[in-house]
Formats: structure tokens, sequence, C-alpha cells
């Protein structure tokens, strides 16, 4: 059932359920993560009087995110490109023509204090970075690996959109069921336009 009211506060406390859809793939689970965070890329306009600046507009560019955790070995392909074209089975390469395809991000946002759940999603995302690794065999604890991406804006309902996010309790059966697994933009449009 639908709630109609609205949530007033959220405290972010754990992440869950992130998860990548490759464009033409399988849904692939990210793995273990740890911290997720985002930081919108701005430009800026401004008409300056001399060297003083009297006006001053900025728009989001982007969303720079990044995902921590110990992602899964299918996962971590897919991010960096890696394939086995032309290789034995088993044996995979990342080599000159390895890249990201565009992805949708998702996740489940907890609050443990309030037991409410946010779904996330970035739609149209491209890994930041080419493949990185380190091994540190003196090391106790295997720390978390950083992946960096990037949200773009891409069209939903007529308008750019890089972020998109909802209280489960607050959304139909039908959004909940498909959010992680077939994301599209048609899954969050309203149907008709205002």
């Amino acid at each position: 059932m639908v709630s109609t009211k609205l949530q007033e506060t959220f405290t972010p406390m754990e992440i869950e359920k992130v998860s990548l859809q490759f464009k033409g793939s399988e849904t692939l689970s990210f793995g273990c993560a740890a911290v997720l965070a985002s930081e919108t890329e701005m430009a800026f306009k401004q008409v300056k009087c001399g060297i003083q600046t009297i006006k001053r507009k900025g728009k989001p560019v982007q969303l720079n995110v990044t995902l921590s955790g110990h992602a899964k070995t299918g996962t971590i392909r897919k991010i960096f490109g890696l394939s086995n074209e032309g290789l034995k089975p088993g044996v995979y390469s990342y080599d000159g023509d390895s890249s990201s395809g565009d992805f949708v991000l998702t996740a489940d946002v907890i609050d443990d204090f309030d037991e409410v759940t946010k779904i996330i999603a970035f739609p149209k995302c491209t890994s930041e970075t080419g493949l990185q690794f380190t091994v540190d065999k003196t090391a106790d604890e295997f720390q978390a690996v950083e992946y960096s991406f990037t949200a773009m804006f891409t069209d939903i309902n007529g308008k750019l959109r890089a972020y998109v996010e909802a209280f489960t309790d607050e959304v139909d059966e039908g959004t909940l069921e498909t959010w992680h697994t077939a994301f599209t933009p048609e899954l969050v449009s309203a149907t008709e336009l205002p």
C-alpha cells in the first residue's frame, strides 16, 4: 500500500542491495558496499562589474559518485570492460578497447532509527577510472576498494535527470519489484505529464 504521509526526516545509516544494470546485460549485484557518496559538479555563469561579481547562477553538470566496498569479480570485470573475446574460457583481459558501458546504479539506503528505506537510482552512469587494484600482502585487513562513477543526465519524462529517489512506502509494488533489476525512465515516469 502506498503511503500518503510525507517522510519528514531521514537518517541514512546503511546501504544495501547495490546493483548495476548494464544495457543489454543482466543485472549484477555489486557485492559488499560500505560507502556511497555523491557530489554535484556545477558550472557557473556570472556577471562582473570590474573585478566584483554582481550576479552568479549555477547549474548542475553531472554527479560524481563514489562507491567503496568489496565488489564481486563479475561486477569488477563488467565495470572496467574486461573481456574474454578471442581468449580461452576463463581467461579475461583488459586492453585498449576496454571500457565500461553505461549502466544504472541502484541501491537501498536504510534509516534504522525510523525503520525507513529509501530506494535510489543514478539512471545513467559510466566508470570514471580504468582498471585499478592493489595487492598488499602485509595487510591484516583488506581495505574497501573505491570505485568512481559519473552519473550523467538522461531524459526521464521530458526532463533531464541524473538522480531519482523514493521511500519504499510511497511507491507502488511494481516499482519496488523492478527498481533493482529493470530500472528504466518509464518505471518512474508519471503516466500523464503535469
